[in-house]
């Protein structure tokens, strides 16, 4: 049976990254990309949910795109794709949006990401190649993170051929579902172990980090996919997710606050914020929390996640082309008062997210080119066949 909760955790983590550009456009801590604070506030306290999202919500992504990864494959016994299969289906919906899609429909992204950056006020012309360059490029955006899950879903592939299921297969021996449930001594010491890998997750933040562009940390959210593939693809382990998230949660809600005091005013998106111990313990036990918590209470499906579900990737996609056109086009020159600019910049970027969705997933050669869809959708079966995100 699919596993639902994976599907509500890209719903919810969908709609939490737009909250989270919404304040990242007006923010006033000094993170580059947006057009700045547009109060006259000398602090701006409700920039604090940057700092409490950032840590935990793309490592979340990653974790679940390794889960819905392995459940891709489907059991060892019985595979139902092939590493073939899984390539060639990754590159449709990963790659050919983040590269045939940047000159197919998202140059209008890096037009208005260039305009904000103040790229083309230049005393000297740029002439109109150059500008034509800058906006292919700069319209890369929100898609670095299927750029990179790409790349990572590559390397998977190699391992695959190295590995041939030998570690997850001695992980699942060991955690195999039964009625009577693993003992309350292996479930301590697997609490300790998940706890642990904490560390193995700071280790690697520090690794394969691109510079200038800080998003690119191949280290970090690498170590995150594996650890979904390899670690939380297992029913057993997310049985015992599910029975203790409290304890992550309490844990996570320690550091977290610990975390906004301390950086609070500070570059959180940039080393070395973002390779500290506070900022990866808290976010990877956020990821454990939220996980546990989901298949806890958000194991289902009704018609409501049902068509979030479908349009979750399209509200990935177009989301920052409504909030970053409204931020540069109305609240920067203050067209609208800074009270209604917020609340009017997160409904733009609803609209353009299922909007350009519905539209473009309708148009035969976009649908493919920009959303990674080479036909309309028919209706999916009951296997664990991952999202376009995972």
């Amino acid at each position: 049976m699919r596993k639902h909760y994976l599907d509500n955790i890209r719903c919810f983590a969908d709609v939490i990254v737009v909250l989270y550009h919404v304040f990242y456009m007006y923010n006033a801590e000094g993170i580059l990309g947006g057009v700045g604070p547009i109060t006259n506030l000398d602090i701006q306290y409700y920039d604090l949910f940057q700092y409490i999202v950032y840590p935990w919500l793309m490592m979340l992504l990653f974790i679940v795109s390794g889960i819905s990864a392995r459940l891709y494959f489907g059991s060892t016994d019985s595979e139902k794709h092939t590493n073939k299969e899984f390539i060639k289906t990754r590159t449709t919906r990963l790659l050919v949006p983040s590269t045939i899609g940047l000159f197919a429909f998202q140059f209008i992204q890096g037009f208005v990401n260039a305009s904000i950056s103040g790229v083309f006020v230049s005393e000297q012309e740029i002439p109109a190649v150059g500008k034509a360059i800058i906006c292919i490029l700069s319209g890369t955006g929100v898609l670095w993170y299927i750029q990179l899950l790409w790349v990572l879903c590559l390397v998977l592939v190699l391992v695959r051929k190295i590995e041939k299921n030998r570690f997850w297969n001695l992980i699942e021996e060991k955690y195999s579902v039964t009625e009577e449930g693993p003992s309350k001594a292996c479930t301590a010491l697997t609490l300790v172990i998940i706890t642990a890998l904490g560390a193995l997750v700071w280790a690697f933040s520090h690794i394969l980090n691109t510079p200038i562009i800080v998003v690119y940390r191949f280290g970090l959210y690498g170590i995150a996919f594996f650890l979904g593939y390899f670690v939380f693809s297992h029913d057993g382990i997310i049985k015992i997710l599910k029975k203790y998230f409290w304890i992550f949660a309490l844990a996570s809600i320690g550091l977290g606050t610990w975390f906004c005091i301390k950086y609070f005013g500070q570059n959180y998106a940039d080393k070395p914020i973002n390779r500290s111990p506070l900022f990866i313990s808290y976010g990877y036990l956020s990821c454990l929390t939220i996980i546990g918590l989901f298949s806890k209470f958000f194991d289902f499906e009704n018609s409501f996640t049902r068509w979030m579900n479908k349009r979750g990737f399209g509200l990935y996609v177009f989301h920052y082309l409504g909030i970053s056109a409204f931020a540069l086009f109305v609240a920067k020159p203050g067209l609208v008062s800074p009270g209604l600019a917020y609340p009017l910049t997160l409904i733009a970027g609803l609209i353009s997210g299922y909007g350009l969705y519905e539209i473009i997933s309708r148009i035969p050669f976009w649908r493919w080119a920009v959303l990674g869809i080479k036909k309309p959708r028919q209706k999916k079966t009951e296997e664990n066949e991952p999202d376009v995100q995972g």
